[in-house]
């Protein structure tokens, strides 16, 4: 029978990196008290919990570290780049995708690059259009394409391209309604649910090509 991992409650702050700090301190030449590294967790006094916590951090951390040895200096297999695009194009962070595919987080950034990936943005940056590799750039979209937009940092759908002389004259491009993808969670059960989104109207230049991310196994339709 597996092993029964340790849940945190929503208030606890079971971080990998605050575990981690506790670590330090309960090891230190002057370490703390049991009882403060409990408060530094957030969690309540509990020596066996705590202890519980603790071993299988230091399990994990065993495993992760193995798996990347055992992966250092090899060159990103199909699959590893699959996961790590994917990954990223739905918002997983540059930390989350190193550990899942047990390499560093220098190299997953590495293999964004490499492969023509849409840079994703965040925060204030979020209100400027983003860079898109030379990999990603086109003039001409077919309608049901998935695509980047720039402007939204997000997967779209290519609804049709608009016909007329004004677009072309306004933006010296070919423009496309496209259906902008937005992640729509469950309130009841935290899942993600398809369908979600929003028109938009946008010149090519603001759009990023995703097809050349198939020869790797990425599953554009699916973003």
């Amino acid at each position: 029978m597996a092993k029964k991992r340790t849940k945190a409650q929503e208030h606890e702050k079971l971080t990998e990196s605050n575990i981690s700090h506790v670590i330090k301190l309960l090891e230190a030449e002057n370490p703390i008290t049991k009882k403060e590294a409990c408060d530094i967790l957030n969690i309540t006094y509990n020596t066996t919990r705590l202890n519980k916590i603790i071993e299988e951090w230091k399990k994990d951390k065993d495993y992760r570290d193995k798996r990347k040895a055992e992966r250092r200096g090899k060159p990103a297999t199909d699959t590893e780049i699959s996961n790590i695009v994917t990954g990223y194009l739905e918002g997983d962070s540059i930390q989350d995708l190193s550990k899942r595919v047990f390499r560093s987080a220098a190299f997953v950034k590495a293999v964004i690059e490499r492969v023509g990936v849409p840079t994703r943005v965040v925060g204030e940056a979020k209100h400027e259009p983003a860079y898109l590799p030379d990999a990603c750039i086109a003039d001409d979209f077919s309608e049901g394409e998935i695509a980047w937009s720039a402007v939204y940092h997000a997967p779209c759908e290519v609804v049709k391209k608009l016909e007329g002389k004004i677009y072309e004259e306004k933006y010296s491009s070919n423009c496309y309604q496209v259906w902008i993808k937005e992640k729509v969670v469950d309130a009841n059960t935290g899942f993600g649910l398809a369908g979600g989104g929003f028109n938009a109207f946008v010149p090519a230049y603001e759009l990023g090509k995703l097809s050349h991310l198939k020869q790797y196994g990425v599953n554009v339709e699916s973003l």
